[in-house]
């Protein structure tokens, strides 16, 4: 069974098959990230799921010409993706069935790399196998999933990352030499609470030094959206 979902207050339609890996909200948080999108430029998502990030990416740049490629290990999710990209009539956004080592994609060629990679390496896997090859790394660690990203950069291109606040550490510690310009963005679930997710984005040959923004309020104390998640998350604004 495959179910029918709606992103950015039901301006994207995307389908997703039960009992796999699910889109969440950390998908829309990613695509918010993206900035300095041209006219013809071309994108990259890897790791792409069911298409949650380059859906809504689609739908914000859907007059600026580019076209988006996502590649995805698991075959039922590339399908359900390139399935939502019809539905939506986003013709110029393409999903590919591969994995980082054994593709044809060619290097230095995406002019923005996007990701959501698995966050847990060492956490116990979930006995569900699309979930656990989602949230756990099975074929690459974070390391080798990073330098795929940069490699596909073209010089000057735009990289982002959305991962657990934890995972910080060792981001930088990857991608540093490799890209900079680096931009750290935290999002906080409530007021005076730790930031649980961290957007990260950054630019190849760069030498400009790190920023760490304030960061984003999700949450009201009342539980619902901040004014500015809500603007995110519901109109598509971007971060």
């Amino acid at each position: 069974m495959t179910f029918e979902n709606y992103l950015l207050n039901k301006k994207v339609k995307i389908y997703q098959p039960e009992g796999f890996y699910r889109a969440s909200s950390d998908a829309v948080w990613l695509s918010a990230a993206v900035n300095k999108v041209k006219k013809g430029d071309n994108i990259l998502d890897v790791g792409s799921g069911t298409g949650a990030v380059s859906l809504c990416l689609a739908e914000r740049f859907k007059n600026s010409e580019i076209s988006i490629t996502g590649i995805e290990l698991q075959s039922v999710l590339a399908e359900s993706a390139t399935h939502s990209a019809i539905a939506n009539g986003f013709k110029f956004v393409n999903f590919i069935n591969s994995n980082i080592f054994q593709n044809d994609l060619k290097p230095c060629s995406f002019a923005h790399v996007i990701t959501n990679p698995p966050y847990a390496e060492n956490d116990m896997p979930s006995p569900n196998k699309s979930k656990a090859t989602a949230h756990n790394f099975q074929y690459a660690d974070l390391s080798g999933w990073l330098n795929f990203c940069i490699k596909m950069l073209k010089p000057q291109g735009c990289f982002y990352i959305i991962n657990r606040a934890e995972a910080l550490e060792e981001i930088i510690r990857c991608i540093s030499g490799k890209v900079g310009k680096i931009e750290v963005i935290p999002l906080y679930s409530k007021t005076s609470q730790k930031a649980k997710r961290i957007i990260i984005r950054a630019q190849k040959d760069s030498k400009a030094p790190l920023v760490v923004h304030s960061g984003i309020i999700v949450h009201n104390d009342d539980g619902s959206y901040s004014d500015k998640a809500e603007k995110i998350l519901r109109l598509g604004e971007a971060i």
